[in-house]
């Protein structure tokens, strides 16, 4: 998924050059000139005029999925959170059960594949199946240009095979074990917090992981506590507002800590970081700045990964949009644009 137009050219030297109106560094700030792309590493920005109408900007970090449930699309229509996702007997625990190793591997690659062309760089999942699971995806996401950061879930061994452990909740279990051997091993410990309401945030943040996920119910000691323990968060609007559980206060959390911007479960959303970013910069009253940020850097920070931004030393992963197509020709703002309007049929290439 492509635009027509030149991709980024190759100098003289081996250099890659990709030129545009350049999205640069943590504020975004729009600069004319090229990106100079060496040994996949961003080696210069070199601002002056250039003649092209293409927009330049990190490509996405998604914080947050569950593509498992590539095999059930848009399956429990009607059904409420517990009975869609609750351990051990939700209706996604019940469909990966019972399908074979071979569908679930196809059903992510597919995903995976999808994200890749959509711009997505990297991710962090959640991953149920145990060890196992750990496998499927690793299986699923060979030759497929996204950087899956998988978090194992239903065992400490799963914990060890994957890069850290993500668990579901504290009121589903008791994860003190899982939390140590987590930390033991310097992985990431990420969990979910605050869906349905706001009893069981405090025994997450009392685990003290690395990134909390939804926080939709955070009462004000917990926007207190997340301030005081500089603890990440990531939120997930569509699933929220599909599961219909509420929806995070943005405003508040972005005051206190760093947010970044998840798609959660394949199977009631795509994991398009296009439509996720539209949905949130429309619904909060938030700026796009803060949104693209929620979408890119945020999301490698807490992942410890150096892309997301567009400076020089950075991993070159780039997304590059065609500024004269149908959608974005006129733009006035560009970093508007591409929060609340670009989308997939805008991109012309995904430098990697």
């Amino acid at each position: 998924m492509t635009g027509d137009g030149p991709e980024p050219a190759d100098g003289d030297d081996g250099q890659r050059l990709v030129e545009g109106t350049i999205l640069r560094g943590r504020e975004f700030e729009p600069v004319e000139g090229r990106v100079v792309v060496e040994n996949g590493e961003i080696a210069a920005i070199e601002e002056e005029p250039v003649e092209s109408d293409d927009i330049v900007l990190p490509a996405f970090v998604n914080a947050h999925t569950h593509i498992g449930d590539s095999i059930a699309k848009e399956a429990g229509g009607g059904l409420s959170l517990e009975e869609l996702v609750a351990p051990p007997d939700g209706l996604k625990h019940r469909l990966l059960r019972q399908a074979s190793t071979e569908e679930k591997i196809a059903a992510m690659h597919r995903s995976l594949e999808f994200m890749a062309e959509a711009g997505t760089a990297a991710h962090i999942e959640f991953r149920e199946g145990d060890v196992d699971g750990v496998r499927e995806i690793r299986a699923a996401g060979e030759n497929v240009p996204v950087e899956s950061v998988v978090l194992g879930r239903g065992s400490i061994d799963a914990m060890t095979a994957s890069d850290g452990y993500g668990a579901s909740g504290a009121n589903d279990a008791n994860f003190d074990r899982e939390r140590a051997a987590t930390g033991r091993e310097d992985k990431l410990f990420g969990i979910h917090a605050g869906e349905v309401d706001s009893s069981d945030i405090d025994a997450a943040m009392d685990l003290d992981p690395e990134f909390l996920v939804h926080m939709v119910h955070p009462e004000p000691w917990h926007l207190d506590r997340l301030a005081d323990a500089e603890t990440p968060v990531v939120i997930c609007p569509r699933s929220n507002l599909v599961t219909d559980v509420g929806l995070s206060p943005l405003p508040e959390l972005l005051d206190r800590t760093t947010v970044a911007l998840g798609t959660d479960n394949v199977f009631l959303n795509s994991p398009s970081m296009f439509r996720e970013m539209e949905f949130t910069a429309k619904l909060f009253d938030v700026s796009a700045t803060e949104v693209l940020r929620m979408a890119t850097v945020a999301g490698a920070d807490i992942a410890g990964l150096n892309c997301g931004l567009v400076e020089p030393g950075r991993s070159a992963e780039l997304l590059v949009l065609d500024g004269d197509s149908h959608n974005l020709t006129g733009t006035k703002d560009v970093v508007r644009a591409v929060v609340r309007r670009a989308g997939v049929d805008d991109i012309r290439s995904v430098v990697r």
